[in-house]
């Protein structure tokens, strides 16, 4: 391995714990995680929760206000391969 490649791995690992502690914070303090994902449409994102659901909500701004509109809960299959992805993706498997 380079020196480059092991620079790139640690930096790979580095992120992986934060997102991973952004998300346990998250949880721990009963907020959502927010999950971008590149299938929804510009706005919405998946709003992972502590028990385990996901659910999609659009983001918008009324002036200086960002509020949020929940589209739908996901079944717990959808919500399984979203969860798998992301963790897939951020490499926290």
């Amino acid at each position: 391995m380079t020196d480059f490649e092991y620079e790139m791995t640690m930096q790979d690992k580095k992120f992986s714990a934060t997102i991973d502690r952004l998300r346990n914070r998250n949880f721990s303090n009963n907020l959502p995680f927010l999950i971008l994902s590149d299938e929804l449409p510009d706005g919405q994102g998946f709003y992972e929760f502590a028990d385990g659901h996901i659910e999609i909500q659009e983001v918008y701004t009324i002036e200086a206000d960002i509020e949020t509109r929940f589209i739908r809960r996901l079944t717990d299959a959808e919500a399984n391969r979203v969860r798998e992805q992301f963790m897939e993706d951020n490499g926290l498997f």
